[in-house]
């Protein structure tokens, strides 16, 4: 098992915009709306917090592993190479250069339309939560995240104060 984890405030704020870009779900006419549902546990999936701390539970399981968003950002290369050996599959350094270069966020995205139709344009776009917080809800989720998952193996590994700290 691949387990994909994000920062809260980045997965909150491409939420809130996959949510508005898509007709299935509920449309939030501003971010703050959003960000108290959000907090409440009112959107679709439930609660983040929740999902990371029940996943929290298999961590250290040898069948799972876990990587972040933020990992993925800083060396691909090094994802890529590291995903194919738990998963057991070989590659030459021509396919790991080809898988990290078709992975990319520039590559995906400007495949987006063959890839995804129109759906793509939800998925793919660069995340933007230090626009969208107010000083006031960045304390929130701050607290939040401290109470609820810092001090876990999946908190430790999200390096909260380096990526989500403003």
């Amino acid at each position: 098992i691949l387990l994909l984890i994000r920062n809260p405030k980045d997965l909150a704020a491409s939420f809130y915009h996959f949510s508005n870009g898509l007709a299935a779900f509920p449309s939030y006419e501003t971010w703050d709306d959003f960000f108290t549902d959000f907090m409440a546990k009112k959107i679709a999936w439930g609660c983040y917090f929740e999902y990371l701390s029940e996943w929290n539970k298999y961590a250290d399981q040898e069948n799972i592993m876990t990587i972040t968003y933020e990992e993925v950002k800083e060396n691909p290369a090094l994802v890529v190479k590291n995903i194919a050996t738990f998963f057991g599959i070989p590659l030459t350094e021509e396919e790991l250069q080809l898988v990290v270069e078709r992975s990319s966020f520039q590559s995906m995205k400007k495949n987006s339309e063959k890839t995804h139709g129109s759906f793509g344009d939800v998925l793919f776009r660069k995340g933007d939560w230090k626009n969208l917080f107010s000083e006031d809800q960045n304390k929130k989720m701050d607290k939040a995240f401290e109470e609820r998952i810092a001090g876990t193996k999946l908190g430790k590994k999200l390096k909260y104060d380096l990526y989500c700290k403003a």
